[in-house]
Formats: structure tokens, sequence, C-alpha cells
């Protein structure tokens, strides 16, 4: 059974509801799209679930799939495939910083390659082509890569805050 602390449980509803309104609420603004390959980069639309990783697995798998939801609401099914490796790397990076990963090491060395190359696979079955899957590994390992550094701003902003609620995945320094 997963048990999760009251601050837990809020940041998990803080962090689901922003996975959920940045697809809905940025869709046409922060948004660049190519239908035709199932490509698409929403600003920011990482940042949830890269910073639920610090809270912990079970908390990163559910905004993992609200903003899988919420892609789904917006863009249709080919982009929520894509959004549902949020799941992965999520749950696989938190697991990393809970056994002392660091947390930018984790975004880099173990979500990365975990987000991007799925990505970019799991659009094949619906018809996109070999050189538009490349493009969805291309694009979505830049996407990461910005989204990364604004959650490592983020979260070292906050770190006085973060360490005071002594989250699983905070970092110690």
């Amino acid at each position: 059974m997963i048990r999760l602390r009251s601050v837990e449980i809020a940041l998990s509803g803080v962090f689901t509801a922003l996975a959920l309104a940045i697809p809905l609420l940025f869709r046409g603004t922060l948004q660049f799209v190519i239908p035709e390959i199932g490509y698409s980069a929403t600003l920011a639309s990482h940042v949830p679930v890269m910073l639920s990783i610090v809270v912990g697995p079970s908390v990163a798998a559910m905004v993992g799939f609200a903003s899988t939801l919420g892609f789904l609401l917006t863009l249709g099914p080919v982009v929520a495939a894509r959004a549902a490796t949020h799941i992965l790397f999520g749950v696989t990076a938190a697991m990393a910083v809970r056994r002392g990963l660091s947390y930018p090491k984790a975004l880099f060395l173990v979500a990365l390659p975990l987000h991007s190359i799925p990505e970019g696979l799991v659009v094949i079955p619906f018809g996109i082509p070999l050189w538009g899957a490349l493009i969805n590994i291309v694009g979505g390992t830049i996407h990461h890569i910005v989204d990364s550094i604004i959650s490592i701003i983020i979260l070292r902003s906050a770190l006085p805050l973060i360490r005071n609620l002594r989250l699983p995945g905070a970092p110690k320094a």
C-alpha cells in the first residue's frame, strides 16, 4: 500500500492541476505543433512531472497520467501516447532520486533517454514515418532539456521550502 503524507498529497494535487492546465491553457500560444508527424512542443509541459520527481514515484505517475489526459483532450491520441512517456520517465527518475542520484543527473541521465526515445517510437504505430519519429526524438530531446533547466531553476529557488517539507527526494545540500 502506498502511503502519502499530507504534504505529498497536496503537492500531487498542485502538480496534477498544472499538468492538466498547461496543455489546456497554453494551446496555440506557447505551443509548436506539426500534426503530420504527431509532434508538438508546449513550453513547460514537462515541468510538473519533473518537479513531482522529488516528491516520489507514485506522485510522478499521477502527474504523468494527468499530462497524458491533458494532451489527449487537446491534441488527440498520437500526442497523448507521447505524453504517456511522462509516466515512465517520471517514475523511473523519482526512484533514481530516492536512491541518491542528484536531481539534475536524474533528469539528464535517466529521464532524458526514457522520455525522448519512447516519444519518438510510440508514434510509429500511428502511421508516422521513421523520419517523423526521428524528428519527435530530436525535438523531444531539445524540449526535455529546456524544461529540465526550467525545473532545476524552480527547484533551486524553492530549496528552503522543500527542505522544510522533508520530501523523500529533496536535495540535501
